[in-house]
């Protein structure tokens, strides 16, 4: 046991030194591409968004790049999402495995608001214009087993956020390690999310008419100028957590899962879940997410899956149910092949 609790010291120590370079200068509220914490997986949201330990699906590598390391099989996934006040959120990821130890992925995120209705204070009914926010990522990830028990990964994201005719970039990177810490299957897994560039607005919404005395007349009143708007960092998250499978019998799985988050923006928080899956076919899961986080709206989570295998092909549909208090709720369907 003091060898296991060392080497797991030793995987974890260069991804705490990470994290305090990462989040030292974060402050709340001071972040862009908040669209990166929207949590993908259908399945992994219904057990309270802990899944830094969970490695056999293609959206785990959202939460930890290291799982593609554990995979199994190739998979294709497609997540839907009616977002808060209905925006859409849709996602997407491949995950191939090129040898016994290792897979790519490739991934994209998007989230659409549709068209809004243009209102000023002058026309608060609308100008007749119209405009959307728009955010997209794409992300390049590879995973490696270097043991039979411990895996390593990363992913490169390119992140666009767009509003109306203003748009910024940002590279990101996620690594994290994952590791089986007895022969039962229980995993201790951490991570680091979204650790990027600073980015800030540009574009032609940006640039206005100013009067530079508005007490004098017979000046120019209408000098073309540009807004000068600050750079702001990733929403950087760190996580660690724990995953043990209680195997009753062949046909009764119960997976139990918590994860720790410490984000660069807002306060720490713990969250928990779990899988009871019957006969490898039908799950039922829930969990309570962001416990102990300040004013968090978040927190229950209740879902099933079902899986359907068609040789060579394993078919899985999930759906998650999510509480976000006044915010309302949301819904996650998430459609998957492995094969």
């Amino acid at each position: 046991m003091k060898n296991v609790n060392q080497r797991t010291v030793f995987i974890l120590l260069p991804l705490i030194a990470a994290m305090s370079v990462a989040l030292s200068q974060s402050k709340t509220g001071t972040t862009i591409g908040q669209f990166l914490l929207i949590e993908p997986s259908a399945r992994i949201t219904a057990m309270g968004n802990a899944g830094v330990t969970i490695f056999d699906e293609a959206s785990s590598a959202y939460y930890n790049p290291a799982a593609l390391g554990h995979m199994a099989t190739s998979d294709v996934q497609f997540t839907h999402s009616v977002w808060l006040v209905d925006i859409a959120y849709d996602y997407a990821i491949a995950s191939a495995r090129i040898s016994q130890t290792s897979s790519l992925a490739l991934s994209i995120t998007s989230l659409n608001s549709g068209e809004i209705a243009v209102r000023t204070v002058e026309q608060p009914l609308g100008t007749g214009e119209r405009y959307t926010v728009s955010n997209t990522a794409i992300g390049v990830g590879y995973g490696q087993r270097i043991t039979d028990r411990f895996s390593a990964g990363f992913q490169i994201n390119y992140i666009q956020e767009t509003v109306w005719h203003s748009s910024l970039t940002a590279f990101g990177v996620n690594f994290g390690t994952l590791y089986q810490i007895s022969a039962d299957g229980m995993q201790l897994g951490a991570s680091i999310s979204n650790f990027g560039t600073r980015a800030k607005y540009s574009g032609r919404d940006l640039r206005v008419r100013y009067d530079y005395d508005a007490t004098r007349y017979g000046d120019n009143s209408s000098i073309p100028a540009e807004l000068f708007v600050d750079e702001f960092s990733l929403p950087v998250v760190f996580r660690v957590g724990f995953g043990y499978p209680i195997t009753f019998n062949d046909d009764n799985i119960l997976h139990v899962v918590v994860d720790a988050f410490h984000p660069s923006d807002n306060s720490e928080s713990v969250s928990l879940g779990g899988e009871y899956l019957f006969m490898k076919t039908f799950a039922l899961r829930g969990g309570y997410q962001r416990l102990l986080e300040k004013d968090s709206e978040l927190g229950l989570t209740v879902g099933a899956g079902v899986n359907y295998e068609m040789s060579p092909y394993d078919i899985h549909f999930d759906y998650a149910w999510a509480a976000h208090g006044r915010l309302g709720d949301t819904q996650r369907f998430t459609l998957g092949v492995s094969f």
